[in-house]
């Protein structure tokens, strides 16, 4: 959709500046010239609703090529929130391995408190009042 709203906008815009660069004497009626023919003749009225489609196309591919980068944008932070909660889920993982590798070698389970059992330290999380933790 970028893409096809870019291709848009130069589209019109070259079409615009070559209308301007080869019409540029004036008249009541006149033919409009383009790459050396005169494809039609316009008048006055003919030129202003001309270029009010003119505008029109070219906000639609300036419209088209918003709606595109902000597409864009927003995968772009899915990815980048997906690969950060991976990252995340392989840190928390490693860190359990490191605690469950660094018990004592006589570690028998019996009659010990749940104290003495090594533990990860997770990093304190900030909770507003009144709301879900």
């Amino acid at each position: 959709m970028l893409i096809i709203g870019i291709l848009l906008m130069a589209a019109t815009a070259a079409f615009t500046a070559l209308l301007i660069a080869f019409n540029l004497s004036g008249g009541a009626h006149y033919a409009v010239t383009l790459f050396g023919s005169q494809p039609f003749t316009i008048n006055t009225l003919g030129a202003f609703l001309g270029g009010i489609a003119l505008a029109l196309i070219f906000g639609l591919g300036l419209w088209l090529m918003l709606g595109g980068a902000a597409l864009m944008a927003r995968r772009s932070r899915k990815r980048r929130a997906a690969r950060h909660a991976v990252a995340e889920r392989d840190e928390l993982r490693g860190q359990l391995n490191d605690a469950s590798t660094e018990r004592p070698s006589d570690y028998s389970g019996r009659g010990t408190t749940q104290s003495s059992a090594p533990t990860s330290r997770r990093p304190h999380r900030f909770h507003l009042p009144r709301h879900g933790h």
